[in-house]
């Protein structure tokens, strides 16, 4: 089994390659070159290292990364700077997932390739009747107008749900929806639902980045819960912020 990780030197990407190669899974990753990462992953020899940028690389190029990958984990955000936020590429995430996807089906593997999407909570996940107030919809469209991530996460998001779909020969997909992203040393108890409990707006839940990442690893190495979730796009919360709701699963 290989894997291949986008965003792997970010708050959340380094710690979904350091679960991976503690459980010494044979790990790809693609990094930008002004990237870094910890000696320690770099001299693990079960790491790949691939200097470029995603939107940079040829069709045939990409194809030669992916190649060979069981799973895609894609955990690419736009940085928290005027520049991440407003500069280009604004699209990022979804050319991203696009190419990505190009590249899958132009090998046509002989099983579907899971590809994991790490997203957000204030992303509705349109295939489902999913309660969003007035207030928060209002908002939403402002984010949606005014910060080109926003628009990027969802569109992302979309190009999954509808152009790749439910039951596509070569991909198959999550989208991870966590809320209001926290630090934390070690992986503790967290909630899933099929839909938020809670708004992203005005009662936003908190989720460990560490759980972000332990949950996506367990998908692609879990047959069962990949088969629980596959083509959701399941929102997690850690249990203290979620501890008067009624969760639908529990790890």
């Amino acid at each position: 089994m290989t894997v291949l990780i986008l965003g792997a030197s970010g708050a959340t990407g380094r710690l979904v390659l350091q679960h991976f190669l503690e459980r010494k899974i044979s790990t790809k990753i693609i990094l930008r070159p002004q990237s870094h990462l910890s000696d320690q992953a770099q001299q693990d020899p079960l790491l790949t290292v691939i200097r470029g940028s995603i939107l940079d690389f040829t069709d045939v190029e990409l194809a030669v990364h992916v190649k060979g990958c069981h799973s895609i984990i894609s955990c690419l955000g736009h940085k928290l700077s005027f520049k991440g936020i407003f500069g280009q590429p604004r699209k990022l995430v979804t050319e991203a997932c696009e190419r990505l996807c190009s590249a899958i089906q132009s090998l046509k593997p002989e099983k579907p390739v899971k590809f994991v999407l790490m997203n957000t909570a204030g992303n509705r996940n349109l295939d489902l009747t999913e309660a969003v107030s007035f207030a928060q919809r209002s908002i939403l469209c402002l984010l949606r107008v005014l910060i080109p991530p926003h628009k990027d996460n969802e569109d992302a998001a979309n190009l999954l749900r509808t152009k790749i779909g439910q039951s596509h020969n070569s991909i198959e997909w999550i989208v991870v929806r966590p809320d209001t992203l926290v630090d934390s040393i070690q992986v503790s108890k967290y909630d899933l639902h099929p839909s938020p409990t809670r708004s992203a707006i005005f009662d936003p839940g908190t989720t460990s980045r560490i759980n972000v990442a332990h949950f996506m690893v367990e998908l692609v190495l879990k047959p069962t819960l990949w088969d629980q979730w596959r083509g959701q796009m399941p929102i997690i919360y850690n249990c203290e912020s979620a501890e008067k709701k009624t969760p639908r699963s529990t790890h």
